[in-house]
């Protein structure tokens, strides 16, 4: 007489298989958190970024001023309007709400509105290049030198003459 063979994974081999995927996962999640936060910073100085270059890129197409501007101070959202040479009134051409991907990344800017000209320029010309510095706060400090910090944040530079750069912040 021949024995039942068995198939399959007993009860044992199961639990031992979901006690190493939950510590594999509980191992995960605090790099996986620390992405989520350097993503969403990432997303807002793109966005940022973005913004600036198609507010230039208008400037010099219509040959009219096109401002930039962040509408709250601390958010990570923008709007670009162009001046209407006829009302004198700047109308919305873009906006980008704070919200969108970027609920915690938190903007500090030194100077909130950029107006280019219809040669790209920056209006009026600044003494130093505009900084607009894209941090985290909810994801921990910013990484410094020293490697110390949770969060990679980054800075959008704009000069005098309109070149737009983004670089990280140490």
């Amino acid at each position: 007489m021949g024995g039942t063979r068995q198939t399959g994974a007993t009860l044992i081999e199961l639990l031992i298989g979901i006690i190493l995927v939950a510590i594999l996962v509980a191992l995960a999640v605090p790099s996986f958190r620390d992405w989520i936060q350097n993503s969403q910073v990432r997303t807002a100085t793109d966005a940022i970024n973005d913004g600036i270059q198609f507010a230039r890129s208008e400037a010099v197409k219509r040959n009219s001023p096109v401002r930039w501007r962040l509408p709250a101070s601390d958010q990570a959202g923008w709007v670009v309007e162009a001046l209407n040479r006829n009302t004198s009134a700047w109308n919305q051409i873009q906006l980008r709400d704070a919200a969108e991907g970027t609920p915690n990344a938190r903007v500090a800017a030194s100077q909130a509105t950029i107006t280019f000209l219809g040669n790209g320029f920056v209006s009026p010309l600044p003494n130093q290049p505009i900084t607009i510095d894209v941090s985290n706060p909810t994801g921990g400090s910013c990484v410094s030198q020293s490697g110390s910090g949770e969060v990679r944040c980054l800075r959008v530079t704009v000069t005098a003459g309109g070149q737009i750069r983004m670089c990280g912040i140490r």
